[in-house]
């Protein structure tokens, strides 16, 4: 075998094997989680960035909260949680501890402890006015 044809004879091994895993897809594979999108057309930053990023971010604004006494409604937990609030079979959004809760969706397949719910709720207040988050 010629050295042209080993190196096409292991691409095709090697697509033969990540063809399934769906590396090569244009959808997410099956396996990954699907979390609920949003009620709003765009979130406070880059999705992408969000993804890789919103627990340093989160720490971050905890931190200034904390500390500073700063509040931004925008990278507050509070506005995160109206946002992607998840309704359940009786149309009221569902807590922490349900399967279904949008964080729970990614942290549980990444068997990552959510722990900010043990303080902050877990659900959207009911209502008009601003959004603050209501008891768990």
């Amino acid at each position: 075998m010629t050295k042209r044809g080993t190196i096409v004879g292991i691409f095709l091994l090697l697509a033969t094997l990540l063809v399934p895993l769906g590396l090569f897809a244009a959808e997410k594979p099956a396996w990954l989680p699907k979390p609920a999108r949003g009620a709003g057309d765009t979130c406070v930053a880059d999705v992408e960035w969000m993804r890789r990023n919103h627990m340093t971010m989160l720490n971050h604004e905890r931190d200034r909260t904390v500390h500073d006494g700063a509040r931004k409604e925008a990278f507050g937990l509070s506005g995160c949680v109206s946002c992607h609030a998840v309704k359940g079979a009786d149309g009221k959004p569902v807590s922490a501890s349900h399967a279904g809760h949008f964080c729970r969706t990614c942290h549980d397949y990444a068997a990552v402890k959510i722990d900010c719910f043990e303080c902050h709720a877990s659900r959207p207040a009911a209502g008009p006015g601003p959004r603050r988050a209501a008891s768990q």
